[in-house]
Parts: C-alpha cells; sequence; structure tokens
C-alpha cells in the first residue's frame, strides 16, 4: 500500500490550520462579531512566532556553548527580524477599534493573554525569572512541565558567560556556578570583564550588541504592546481580571542583560 503524496495542504496540515479559528461572539443581526477573526488570527500568529522563537533560543545556546560565533551571530539575526514582526502585528491589531474589541471582549471571559504559557517560556529562558508565573497552570499541566523545566534550564546569559569563558575572559566561576532559577543581578566584576571584551575582541563585542539589540527589540514589543492595549481599553481591568495596561506599564524599560547597559558609560 502506498502512502498518499505530500501535497502542499497535508504537508502544512491546511485543513486543520483554518479550522482553528472559532468565533464564540453573536452579534444584533445574529452573526459572529466581525473582528473577532482578526483578534484570534493575531493571536494565534503570535503563539506560532514564539514556538519559533523558543526554537531558535534554544539552538542560540547551543551555538554558544559550543563556541561557534557565526552561528550564533546569524541565529540573533533571525530572532531579532522575528521580534520586528511581532512589533508590525501591533499595527494590524490597532486597526480594531475599542468599540470592535468591546462587541466581543465579554465572550473571552476569563481568557487573557498573561496565560500563555509560551511566552512565559520566552521570558524563562531569556532569563526573566519570576516562579510565581508558573502558579497560573494547572500542576501536571504540559505548560506547567515546559515551564518548570525552563526555569531549571540555563538562561542565554548563562550560555553567554560560558561562551566568553571558552574565548579565555576571566568570567568569575561564582558566575558560571550561580542557582539559574533566580533571576540575573548585576555584577560590577563581570562588567570589567565586558569593557575589555569590547576593546580586545571583535568578534565577541559582536555577540555582545546582539545581546543588546535583542533586549531592547523585547522593550520595544513590550512598548507597543502596552500603547495597544491602552488605546483599546484604557484603564480598565484585563480579561480574567488582570490588572491590564497598568501591569503591562511595569513591565517596561526592565533590561535583560543590565551589565550590557552598564558598560556603555566606559566605552
Amino acid at each position: 500500500m502506498t502512502s498518499a503524496a505530500v501535497t502542499y495542504s497535508n504537508y502544512l496540515k491546511i485543513d486543520e490550520l483554518l479550522s482553528c479559528q472559532q468565533r464564540r461572539s453573536t452579534g444584533p443581526d445574529g452573526k459572529a462579531e466581525h473582528d473577532e477573526m482578526l483578534f484570534i488570527i493575531i493571536h494565534q500568529v503570535y503563539e506560532l512566532w514564539f514556538k519559533q522563537v523558543l526554537h531558535e533560543l534554544d539552538h542560540l545556546r547551543l551555538t554558544l556553548e559550543g563556541n561557534d560565533a557565526p552561528a550564533s551571530l546569524h541565529t540573533f539575526k533571525r530572532i531579532l527580524t522575528i521580534l520586528k514582526t511581532l512589533v508590525a502585528q501591533v499595527d494590524i491589531l490597532e486597526t480594531m477599534t475599542p468599540l470592535s474589541f468591546n462587541s466581543f471582549r465579554g465572550r473571552l471571559e476569563s481568557a487573557s493573554g498573561f496565560q500563555s504559557a509560551q511566552f512565559r517560556e520566552v521570558e524563562f529562558a531569556l532569563g526573566h525569572r519570576q516562579a510565581s508565573a508558573i502558579a497560573a497552570h494547572a500542576e501536571g499541566s504540559a505548560a506547567r512541565a515546559r515551564l518548570e523545566r525552563r526555569l531549571g534550564e540555563p538562561a542565554l546569559f548563562d550560555s553567554f558567560l560560558r561562551f566568553l569563558a571558552l574565548n579565555g575572559f576571566d568570567v568569575p566561576s561564582q558566575l558560571l556556578s550561580r542557582d539559574v532559577t533566580q533571576r540575573w543581578e548585576p555584577s560590577e566584576p563581570l562588567q570589567e570583564v565586558l569593557v575589555q571584551v569590547y576593546r580586545t575582541h571583535p568578534t565577541c563585542a559582536q555577540v555582545c550588541e546582539r545581546l543588546v539589540d535583542l533586549d531592547e527589540g523585547l522593550q520595544e514589543w513590550r512598548y507597543r504592546h502596552v500603547k495597544m492595549v491602552e488605546r483599546t481599553i484604557g484603564t480598565k481591568p484585563g480579561t480574567g481580571g488582570s490588572a491590564g495596561a497598568e501591569y503591562l506599564r511595569q513591565t517596561l524599560f526592565r533590561p535583560l542583560f543590565p551589565d550590557l547597559w552598564a558598560i556603555r558609560i566606559h566605552l
């Protein structure tokens, strides 16, 4: 018995993919609200991009710990390009007015972007670690298991420190063996090493700059996200009882890699 030929449709599972947009709203005319389709597709696409970013971050850690700078720089470029795409998607979402969003918002019930396990995974992989975020997911769930695994793995900056050590830089040993479940705290001894990196090793300095680009790119996405929420729901609480825009504002301008920002005055 021969297997079916591979086609565009069955390879990409197009039928299954296009069946995933199920609107819950009903307008005055008995039809589903028009803009709910856009809302669903945008957020599903976000989740697909989060999956790809996680795939790339895992690869990036391996290339750094393998001291493969060219592969690391290539992977950085891909992640940064995806981040720009994530920011651009906000432009599309902002074509939805507050009135059109409110026409179906009540149907979301407790559903909230705060429940995105993949975005929490991205944060954990980048070093923004908050163990309490795991509690939002049920014990025994696949999402919780993924987050617990991410929390126990080295973050991207830990892999970067190993990359520096492989290139002969005297990274403090206590940083190389730190508790990776904890959020990174700035280190003056490391900052002295980073200044040396910039002054003596152009390739490693490029990797440093790509980390800064990544940090800035995520902050840009956070800023566009919070402004989109503000213009759509103002100061209302978010769905699911979250603090909405107020919580999102608290996440702004918190660098992932503070040491790389702190050394600017010494370069």
